[in-house]
């Protein structure tokens, strides 16, 4: 947090929050530090200067890298035994994990086994605090079945002997959230835009920025102890209006045309077909939208006061962080679910039954070409053969995968466990290594590696595919994709090649 005279660090939303630091008070544990929230509040945390531990699923040399400075725990809500080295020690505790990704009729249980073996750990450790971040919804309503896990994992954690406070929130708008993408892609692919009954629903959203000074600020603030909050921008919209102002920011025509129907589980599916998020998740989501949710406590404003953004403003200020490429995470981030404790190439003992490679010698400088590399996939496409990758894209989407149109975070820079289309980055090694593990629905594993390694005064750029199929239909799918491979890989490096500067 800068100092008066300071400049403001324009990537850190709390630098006018209206209280205090609090470093000297204990460290704080934050939960789901590798997803869309706590990616965001954890470098608020460390610029406040408090001392934080972060727990993860899987302790891998990239978190390292990423947060240089913090301390990281390896543990999992739903194995109990692992929670106690998480929780020793630790004042306060944001609790951010839900199991949404799961899908329809997996998450309920998973989210309240979560809460629990969490809520016992935090009593056993002499936790003082636990901060949760649910979601809105009247109580009194037939609550959708992710409203309603999200009450009941606040429910468990205010049973525990430590002081809870609860933030409940509506739709979080914020470059990389799954709702601010599920909105512009449907303002900008389809002219014409049919809003059934649920689409007068009224919703209060929020923007992240504003979340975020949320979480930090009730922890700075004594008197949020023990205590349940509604937060949302001053709008309440219904979901047409908030369809409508959208295609405003981005001067778009639209016509809107109301259905007498419902029809929530094709309408979830069809979105989930021409939007990057996959149907677990939009199904889940739209589910809620039967539900009202706008703010009924606003006492938050008396105790943080400050005006949070509007509805427009969270658009616009997404957009801008798409356009100047700073969007530092994104749901996509922890989706599939464990994605981090999936088996990696190195890791495959014996090594994948089938392998075919393609090289290229070049001229070109080894930080150019991998600098192109890094840019395969999302908007710009894979360089060649778009159509096809479309296609496998689109089948993977039929399938219930997560298709090619999860695109990436962003356009021209990665880290590990990044989202490239229906691929995920397992290794990147500076011009010299990008290894991508298979997301999509396939009979076995697959990876794809680039390498660029030296050969004299040249340089070799190399494209690897690797397989291990599972039984027959494995088998049968290598061999039948297996000719496509020349002529695709062979153009994806010639392609970076040419794209790439001669070395000086």
């Amino acid at each position: 947090m800068g100092k008066i005279g300071e400049p403001v660090d324009e990537e850190l939303f709390c630098f006018d929050l209206p209280t205090t630091p609090k470093s000297g008070s204990g460290k704080i544990l934050v939960t789901g530090a590798t997803g869309y929230i706590g990616g965001r509040l954890l470098p608020e945390l460390s610029a406040r200067g408090y001392r934080v531990r972060v727990m993860v699923r899987l302790l891998t040399p990239d978190l390292l890298q990423r947060w240089p400075g913090v301390e990281i725990v390896a543990a999992d809500a739903l194995r109990p035994e692992s929670l106690d080295a998480a929780l020793e020690g630790i004042h306060t505790a944001y609790y951010l994990i839900h199991s949404l990704l799961l899908g329809k009729g997996k998450f309920e249980v998973a989210d309240v086994t979560a809460a629990v073996n969490f809520r016992r750990a935090a009593e056993r450790c002499g936790v003082s605090r636990v901060i949760y971040l649910g979601g809105l919804g009247d109580v009194q309503a037939h609550l959708s079945r992710h409203l309603l896990s999200r009450l009941q994992v606040a429910q468990e954690l205010k049973t525990g002997t430590y002081s809870t406070t609860i933030i409940r929130a509506a739709i979080i708008i914020g470059s990389g959230s799954a709702s601010f993408e599920i909105l512009k892609n449907l303002v900008k692919r389809f002219p014409l835009i049919f809003i059934p009954r649920w689409g007068k629903t009224r919703c209060q959203p929020i923007g992240i920025r504003d979340v975020i000074k949320y979480l930090v600020g009730v922890l700075e603030e004594e008197a949020a102890s023990g205590k349940s909050y509604d937060i949302g921008c001053d709008n309440i919209l219904t979901y047409e209006q908030m369809l409508r102002t959208f295609a405003s920011v981005l001067g778009k025509k639209r016509l809107f045309v109301s259905i007498p129907f419902s029809m929530m589980g094709f309408y979830s599916y069809f979105i989930s077909l021409f939007t990057p998020v996959p149907s677990q998740i939009t199904r889940c989501l739209m589910e809620g939208c039967n539900n009202e949710v706008v703010c009924n406590d606003c006492s938050i404003e008396n105790l943080l006061p400050f005006r949070p953004i509007s509805y427009r403003e969270a658009l616009v200020r997404a957009l801008t962080r798409e356009e100047q490429d700073r969007v530092h995470t994104r749901w996509s981030d922890a989706y599939p679910p464990a994605h981090e404790l999936a088996l990696k190439l190195h890791e495959l003992d014996p090594p994948p039954r089938f392998k075919s490679e393609y090289s290229i010698l070049t001229k070109k400088d080894s930080a150019s070409l991998f600098e192109n590399v890094c840019k395969i996939g999302g908007a710009r496409g894979w360089f060649s053969s778009n159509p096809l990758w479309r296609l496998r894209g689109m089948m993977d989407r039929i399938l219930m995968g997560v298709g090619t149109s999860r695109g990436r975070r962003s356009p021209s820079r990665l880290r590990v466990n990044d989202v490239i289309d229906f691929w995920r980055v397992e290794q990147l090694e500076k011009n010299r290594l990008l290894l991508l593990r298979a997301e999509m629905k396939l009979p076995g594993l697959g990876w794809l590696r680039f390498t660029i390694e030296p050969r004299g005064k040249n340089h070799c750029l190399s494209v690897t595919a690797f397989f291990q199929p599972r039984g027959f239909w494995g088998i049968l799918y290598w061999y039948l994709f297996l000719p496509f491979h020349h002529f695709i890989f062979y153009d994806i490096i010639n392609q970076v090649e040419k794209m790439s500067a001669s070395a000086s």
